[in-house]
């Protein structure tokens, strides 16, 4: 379940760092910078013409033909900075998005902590008729087997990562052993075309769940921050199934 609540850290000089969603069951996504909003994108539009702002009534509307008549480029002067934690595989997924600007922490630098793996609420098999989907399974025995795989696999390899260091073994080559659910944390920088973008593709059934929680996430900030945007996106180029205007 992904809930928008106040950062509970210190945070950062940055009113933006007051949105915060967790995400998972250990996992945020944090809002730490923006530049610009709905009304950069006007000004980017009608700079065109020599012109700027007019009325509320009327910049909502040019957001709604530009977005309706897919002249995106003016978008991309509406930049967001996200702190992300998240699975390393859902992370991988995430960096196939390549308009963007990533930052993530180094496992060569720091010493992973026991904690640091996700497990899985529900346990999806997949559909045979659509090999991008997968559903859940209301089966609780299932469930806490698959867990209890998991966890064992995740203390077994975390075990012979901290027998690597306590031998010597550098960071960089004790981490080799770490499973894909280990945790990862990265800065994401991102302009609202390339946002959209991503949840067109994340924020949609066929996505892995993991993602899809993310995507949800991101799409209630940028709704936020970006009210004309994202409604008139929600109305004329969302593609996917999972969010509404």
């Amino acid at each position: 379940m992904v809930t928008r609540e106040e950062v509970n850290e210190k945070p950062e000089s940055n009113e933006h760092n007051l949105f915060e969603a967790r995400v998972l069951d250990k996992g945020f996504v944090r809002l730490v910078d923006m530049m610009g909003d709905d009304y950069a994108a006007v000004k980017a539009a009608r700079v065109s013409y020599g012109q700027g702002l007019k009325t509320p009534e009327r910049d909502k509307a040019l957001i709604f033909y530009l977005m309706e008549h897919g002249h995106e480029t003016p978008f991309e002067h509406i930049v967001f900075t996200f702190h992300v934690k998240a699975p390393l595989f859902v992370a991988r997924q995430w960096f196939r998005h390549r308009i963007g600007s990533f930052n993530e922490i180094s496992q060569r630098y720091t010493e992973i902590k026991e904690e640091e793996f996700y497990i899985p609420e529900n346990v999806r098999v997949n559909v045979p008729e659509d090999r991008q989907k997968a559903v859940p399974v209301e089966d609780e025995e299932l469930l806490e087997k698959v867990k209890g795989l998991m966890v064992k696999s995740f203390d077994d390899s975390y075990k012979v990562y901290k027998e690597l260091l306590s031998l010597g073994v550098a960071r960089e080559l004790a981490r080799i052993v770490l499973p894909l659910s280990t945790y990862t944390q990265f800065y994401w920088t991102v302009n609202a075309r390339s946002l959209m973008n991503f949840l067109n593709l994340r924020a949609d059934s066929h996505a892995q769940w993991e993602i899809q929680q993310y995507a949800i996430a991101i799409a209630k900030m940028f709704k936020e921050k970006c009210p004309w945007t994202y409604e008139a996106f929600t109305k004329y180029a969302y593609r996917g199934d999972l969010l509404e205007a």
